[in-house]
C-alpha cells in the first residue's frame, strides 16, 4: 500500500511526539514550543542556520527535537542533517527545506494536540 508524504510524516511525528510526551512538563513545553518556533526560524533565517541555532542551545531537549526530526526525515544521526543542510547542492538544499517544513508542519500540530503546548507558549532564553 503506497502512502503520501503527508501521511508518513503525520505517522512518523506521531510516534516521536509520543515518546516526547513522556517527558517532565517543563521538558514538554520547551520541546512544544521550540517545534511551534522552528518553521518561522527556517523561513527567516534558512534551513541551515535555524538548524546550527537550534543545536547550538546545547540543550539535550532541543536536540531531540533535531533528532526526531532528522529521523522523520530519514537523515539521522542529527549531525548528518545538519552537514546535509550546509553542504547541499541549491536543489537538494530546496527540496530538504520544503520537507522539513512539511515535516515540521506536523510536529506543531502534534505539539498542540498530544503535549498541550499553544503557539503562544515560549521557550526561556
Amino acid at each position: 500500500m503506497q502512502h503520501t508524504r503527508e501521511q508518513k510524516f503525520a505517522t512518523a511525528v506521531f510516534k516521536r511526539i509520543s515518546e516526547a510526551d513522556k517527558l517532565g512538563k517543563e521538558d514538554k513545553t520547551k520541546y512544544g514550543s521550540m517545534a511551534h518556533q522552528l518553521p518561522v526560524l527556517i523561513r527567516t533565517a534558512g534551513l541551515a542556520q535555524a538548524l546550527a541555532f537550534v543545536d547550538a542551545r546545547r540543550e539535550p531537549v532541543m536536540q531531540r527535537l533535531l533528532d526526531d526530526l532528522a529521523i522523520v526525515l530519514d537523515r539521522a544521526p542529527r549531525a548528518d542533517l545538519i552537514q546535509l543542510s550546509r553542504d547541499a547542492p541549491l536543489a537538494d538544499y530546496m527540496r530538504l527545506t520544503q520537507d522539513a517544513l512539511a515535516a515540521l508542519l506536523w510536529f506543531k500540530r502534534f505539539a498542540q494536540s498530544v503535549l498541550d503546548v499553544t503557539p503562544d507558549q515560549k521557550v526561556e532564553q
